[in-house]
């Protein structure tokens, strides 16, 4: 389904459902409070984090805390089935307790929800942590699974982002906090009795945060098997080191630095020596081709492909990760790349505007955010549903100038 139709859906069938639940739940402990008190361990916890791939790298800490405080209780993840790759690779949860929503078609979102619902009434399970910020659906699906304690990010008095009162362990929302924070926090609110729940000691709510996420093993022919294909598909780039660049700004084109902008970096990438190959999914490859087409004008032909297209090379996430491994740098838009190259040891340069590294900057020390903090940004937020009011013109990301960005990589290249 595209964007749209998920938040029209989200917003006049979600907030009636959400209302309607959260009179039920009202009901039914005004006859049968809560039982499940703060020192009860819980048996099983599901986690709730559909939408953003980049969003379960961030959550890794999240899992440890989980597994750590509550070493009996069973681990449970719910979450869209196109992001299961990536939890698979960080192997935070057993694969049999990882259940997927195929959110491809309206018929095929609802099959997979009643599926997923019953495996997680199957499983027991007593707590359910909604980590989404954006929908209400999956705070229908925490009180769905018949989870008792059911956290979540609440609005308390701000407008917007209603979604229901049945989530009784409510956590307030938090802009100034890096999201990876505040999943722990959601984490410790389990067994809070503060008010809000989210009142911790910084060592409670907080340790960890910020720490880089482990490399993920990936299958010991992979990475030499991305270098093979490389060096067959593109002999001209060998002995060159590789940068990639992904100028795709996915469902939220606002994020995309200008082309202009990658044209220039990239012809300074090439005439320092380098190799580029751009990435992205297929999707991504009309705008690929003219960054190729842009950059390779300005090279003479004798000197072979200057840039190269690397759209929908990569079959899967494991493939796009050994990519990274053969790589020296990749230069990205804010989005998911930039959260996968955290589980790697490339260098990477992430531009951001329409949403901020204070909140979703990589946790790697290899990493370096480029923002130029306008009036206007972030626009993307909790509160406006991810839906900028910019006219299109994100002068955010237009003013990070490709000289600063080429300088910097210069940097990286550099390093050891």
């Amino acid at each position: 389904m595209n964007l749209q139709l998920q938040r029209w859906i989200d917003r006049w069938v979600g907030v009636p459902l959400c209302a309607a639940v959260s009179g039920v739940d009202k009901i039914i402990r005004s006859f049968k409070p809560l039982s499940r008190t703060a020192d009860q361990a819980p048996r099983a916890i599901v986690v709730i984090l559909l939408s953003e791939m980049g969003s379960l790298v961030l959550a890794h800490d999240m899992f440890t805390r989980l597994k750590t405080r509550y070493p009996n209780a069973e681990l449970h993840a719910l979450l869209f089935r196109k992001n299961r790759e990536i939890l698979d690779l960080m192997q935070v949860i057993a694969p049999a307790n990882v259940h997927t929503v195929d959110d491809k078609s309206l018929g095929g979102l609802l099959s997979s929800l009643w599926q997923a619902i019953g495996e997680l009434r199957r499983a027991k399970v007593d707590v359910a942590i909604d980590c989404e910020l954006f929908s209400r659906i999956s705070s229908l699906l925490s009180y769905a699974s018949g989870a008792a304690v059911r956290v979540g990010f609440h609005r308390h008095t701000q407008e917007g982002l209603y979604r229901g009162s049945h989530i009784n362990r409510p956590v307030p929302y938090n802009p100034y906090h890096h999201i990876s924070a505040q999943f722990l926090t959601l984490a410790r609110a389990i067994d809070s009795t503060a008010v809000p729940k989210s009142k911790l000691p910084a060592n409670l709510a907080a340790v960890g945060a910020g720490k880089p996420p482990p490399h993920v093993r990936l299958g010991a022919a992979l990475v030499p098997g991305i270098q093979g294909r490389l060096a067959q598909d593109f002999p001209a780039i060998a002995g060159k080191p590789l940068v990639l660049v992904y100028p795709g700004g996915g469902i939220l084109p606002i994020r995309a630095w200008p082309l202009a902008s990658y044209t220039a970096l990239c012809e300074g990438l090439v005439a320092d020596g380098c190799a580029v190959a751009v990435i992205g999914l297929k999707d991504d490859q009309a705008l690929a081709q003219e960054l190729v087409a842009n950059v390779n004008r300005a090279f003479p032909a004798s000197a072979g492909s200057a840039v190269i297209d690397l759209t929908g090379y990569t079959r899967s996430i494991s493939e796009l990760l050994a990519l990274f491994h053969v790589a020296r740098l990749l230069v990205t838009n804010d989005g998911g790349p930039g959260q996968f190259a955290a589980l790697t040891p490339i260098w990477t340069l992430m531009l951001f505007g329409p949403e901020t590294p204070s909140l979703y900057a990589p946790l790697t020390p290899k990493c370096h955010s480029f923002y130029s903090q306008w009036p206007c940004s972030p626009c993307l937020t909790a509160y406006n549903h991810r839906s900028s009011y910019c006219d299109g013109d994100n002068q955010c990301l237009k003013v990070i100038a490709p000289a600063a960005v080429l300088a910097k990589a210069r940097e990286c290249l550099a390093a050891p």
